[in-house]
């Protein structure tokens, strides 16, 4: 096992029941993550998977209802931790810290939904714990974003007609700016892919 491990942050079903999915902006999230994945696994990388939920709350993220799960496509394997938080970052309502200190890890590289709440924000805190942070913008997915003044009751029709919405490509690369040189390196899943085994030799 190496000192590095990815986090899968909340590629889960509960996105796609939304209507906005429709205007994901990386409608093929599964096979970038899978991607990374595999080569995080080949590497000898731990790989950890978190779900998001809010009990009680009758949203897509009740686990109740269902959706808390991986999408398909996405299956983890033994030895792979999941874990489900009710936080917007990984670590303050699971283990993940445990997890990564009893195997040493001091590296992470960090893809999932969303690009700029829950996968930057546990970019932020990692890196506040004291991780190298590696954020794959491209294997990350985020949505065409409303301005605070419109009604939470807002149509996708209504958020995608008014200027201030901002796009999910403006999402990102907004994420990127503020992590780049400060909380992450970002990289992306070409670059993660292909990168050298921790700890090889050159």
């Amino acid at each position: 096992m190496s000192r590095a491990a990815l986090v899968v942050i909340d590629v889960q079903e509960s996105f796609r029941q939304r209507p906005i999915w429709a205007h994901a902006s990386q409608p093929d999230i599964v096979r970038q993550v899978d991607r990374l994945v595999d080569a995080a696994r080949r590497r000898g990388d731990l790989v950890v998977w978190v779900l998001h939920a809010e009990p009680g709350s009758g949203t897509v993220f009740d686990p109740a209802l269902g959706h808390v799960r991986l999408i398909e496509g996405l299956t983890p394997v033994a030895g792979e931790p999941t874990l489900v938080k009710t936080s917007h970052n990984a670590f303050t309502t699971t283990n993940l810290q445990q997890i990564l200190t009893m195997a040493g890890i001091r590296e992470l590289s960090v893809c999932g939904i969303r690009t700029e709440q829950c996968v930057e924000t546990t970019t932020r805190v990692g890196c506040d714990l004291g991780y190298e942070m590696t954020f794959v913008t491209d294997a990350t997915v985020t949505f065409p974003t409303p301005h605070r003044d419109l009604p939470p009751t807002a149509t996708v029709e209504e958020i995608l007609a008014d200027p201030r919405t901002l796009s999910g490509a403006e999402m990102t690369a907004r994420t990127e700016y503020a992590l780049a040189g400060r909380f992450a390196t970002v990289r992306t899943v070409d670059e993660v892919a292909g990168a050298t085994p921790v700890g090889a030799r050159s």
